[in-house]
């Protein structure tokens, strides 16, 4: 509010100024004239129509048509209301489309020819009058409707920037997004597997108080190993996505492969899993590197959801392809009995279904009519 009454007030102070300038002029106008003209007759009327063309500037704000027009008509009535009417013209031609602005500048050559023909000046003819006429009302119109094309290109300039730098700012947003839906996919990809073993040997010691001292110191230190296995893989999950995808993760450690899925198989029999391992890929060694993380982390998942949901049912994985054709991932089990003691956010299957849409692959999973889980995936595999 502070603002727009700011504006209105230097509004106010131009139009005064405006007006203070132009009747200056218009006072010039008359002295010009009357040295020229004994007729001095005419004064009082110069004078009041000076007064009132140059008080029409003000309505040329609102009504710059309208008030352009009566400028052209007294002009036709005196040379007092000339340098208002030039004002009238060159303000339509700023703010109004051409052909406006065109019938006001035609409206101000009529005024100004009658005048010359009523009130001429001495020692210059109709004709040149008449040459300067046009000229004058051409060049007014020209320049206005250059200025009024300027203020257009600056002002869409403008708005442009302005929508520029909103979607530069969207797109960061954006990009931060993806950037925390990639860490929240990477460490439950990372830390479900590894938690979910934790949990397995915690519940083997729940579960069998009589262990020997030796087995439970066993199973203790499995834990201590796997607790720091996993503190050490959510800091490097979280290195590599502050910086980008790499092949290696800090400290020498690649990430996972394709040839990384035997240790995996091995690691999930290790804390007491049956799982029935066939794999019949040609070539693997020229499988991509993407397309092989991909497939560690579908196999991965699938595991860990087994032993979450059916602890100590025996799972099949089925791994074939070759280049060319395409690398498939089929996992089954039996549907366990009782709920999961190893608690979960429901979206590792989201996750891992766009995971492997990126890659150009497609992810089924369900439930088969004599109660088996089943996931499935078909990664593409270049020749």
């Amino acid at each position: 509010m502070e603002e727009n009454c700011g504006r209105s007030r230097r509004e106010r102070w131009a139009d005064v100024i405006a007006v203070g300038a132009i009747g200056a002029l218009s006072a010039m106008t008359l002295i010009g004239r009357q040295s020229g003209n004994l007729r001095s007759g005419w004064l009082i009327f110069d004078i009041a129509v000076g007064i009132v063309a140059c008080g029409l500037i003000l309505v040329l704000r609102r009504h710059p048509v309208t008030g352009a027009l009566a400028q052209a008509a007294l002009a036709a009535l005196s040379p007092a209301a000339t340098p208002p009417a030039t004002v009238g013209t060159l303000t339509v031609a700023q703010r109004r489309p051409l052909g406006t602005a065109a019938l006001v500048a035609f409206a101000g050559v009529v005024g100004h020819f009658v005048q010359g023909l009523w009130r001429p000046i001495d020692g210059l003819s109709l004709l040149w009058y008449s040459v300067l006429d046009v000229a004058v009302h051409a060049a007014l119109l020209g320049w206005g409707q250059w200025t009024q094309a300027r203020r257009q290109l600056l002002g869409s300039l403008r708005e442009r920037a302005l929508r520029a730098e909103a979607e530069q700012g969207r797109r960061v947003a954006e990009a931060r997004t993806l950037e925390r839906t990639k860490m929240a996919r990477e460490m439950h990809d990372v830390l479900a597997h590894r938690l979910s073993l934790l949990a397995t040997y915690a519940g083997a010691l729940e579960y069998r108080p009589d262990s020997s001292p030796q087995q439970l110191a066993q199973a203790a230190g499995v834990i201590r190993t796997g607790v720091h296995q996993a503190l050490d893989e959510l800091r490097e999950v979280i290195s590599v996505l502050r910086d980008s995808e790499v092949d290696d993760l800090p400290g020498g450690r690649p990430q996972p492969t394709f040839g990384d899925l035997a240790g995996l198989v091995a690691e999930s029999r290790d804390a007491g899993a049956d799982i029935r391992y066939a794999e019949s890929v040609a070539a693997p060694d020229s499988l991509p590197p993407a397309t092989g993380r991909t497939a560690y982390r579908v196999v991965q998942e699938g595991l860990t959801n087994a032993r979450k949901h059916a602890a100590g049912e025996p799972v099949t994985l089925v791994v074939d392809g070759g280049p060319g054709e395409s690398l498939r991932i089929e996992l089954t089990n039996p549907s366990g009995y009782g709920e999961s003691l190893t608690p979960g956010s429901g979206t590792g299957l989201v996750g891992l279904t766009e995971r492997v849409h990126l890659a150009g692959g497609t992810l089924d999973h369900g439930k088969s009519a004599d109660g088996d889980y089943w996931l499935r995936a078909s990664l593409p595999w270049p020749a």
